[in-house]
């Protein structure tokens, strides 16, 4: 196992022609804690959809989550629920600790290529964070969770269906992800990997195999906790 590198040169992205963002905890960062919400708002859903109280809606929302990807796949297949109704009742949230990055827009901008988001969230989601963000407008498309058939990363389907639709050379690509089993198949597929990680990795709260020691370093290239200064780094802007 490799360990991944911190700083990149611009040698090492050179070659990229597509750059591909996650959206959640990748183009903003961890502490922000958007999902907070969104967890609520999920956890309500299954609590009223299958009549249990909040406790056990959040065991069964989290085990769905990890064993299907998302909590959604697993209450599409277990319980037949419109995708549509959940993700609406899911992203009904406030977006206003989210504020204009004008670094990371800028650096963004100056990427060479097209530039897309890769979202198991939805469309309208990713568009309201980054509109706040004040970056949407950088952004050539968005692939989401409806387009991906409801199927999520890491599935291999999903990433498939999104090289072929936007038609990328996955060997000149680059996934800039905050959670590592994402990275696995665009590693396989000679994507470059950037990992995502909170500022203070110590401290926040983070699931086992999201965890820096836990991370296969053969499918990250790079670890960073500055998107921003890492771009900077990949345009020969900081030494």
């Amino acid at each position: 196992m490799t360990k991944p590198a911190k700083l990149p040169s611009p040698d090492d992205f050179a070659h990229v022609r597509d750059w591909v963002f996650d959206l959640d905890n990748t183009l903003y960062p961890h502490h922000i804690n958007l999902f907070a919400q969104i967890d609520t708002n999920m956890t309500a859903f299954v609590a009223e959809l299958l009549q249990v109280d909040p406790v056990e809606a959040k065991v069964l929302q989290k085990r769905y989550y990890h064993e299907h990807g998302t909590t959604l796949a697993g209450l599409m297949l277990h319980h037949k629920v419109d995708p549509n109704a959940f993700l609406e009742r899911a992203h009904a949230i406030d977006y206003s600790a989210l504020l204009p990055d004008e670094a990371l827009g800028a650096a963004i901008k100056r990427l060479p290529g097209r530039k897309f988001i890769f979202t198991n969230g939805t469309v309208a989601h990713a568009q309201d964070a980054a509109r706040a963000l004040g970056i949407l407008d950088h952004f050539d498309d968005i692939f989401d969770i409806v387009a991906a058939d409801y199927v999520p990363k890491p599935a291999g389907s999903t990433y498939d269906k999104f090289a072929s639709l936007n038609r990328i050379d996955t060997k000149k690509a680059a996934m800039f992800e905050d959670l590592p089993r994402n990275l696995e198949v665009p590693k396989a597929l000679g994507m470059k990997t950037v990992l995502l990680v909170p500022r203070n990795l110590e401290t926040a709260l983070l699931e086992t195999w999201e965890r820096v020691e836990h991370i296969d370093g053969d499918s990250v290239d790079f670890i960073t906790d500055d998107l921003s200064g890492f771009l900077g780094h990949v345009l020969g802007d900081q030494a």
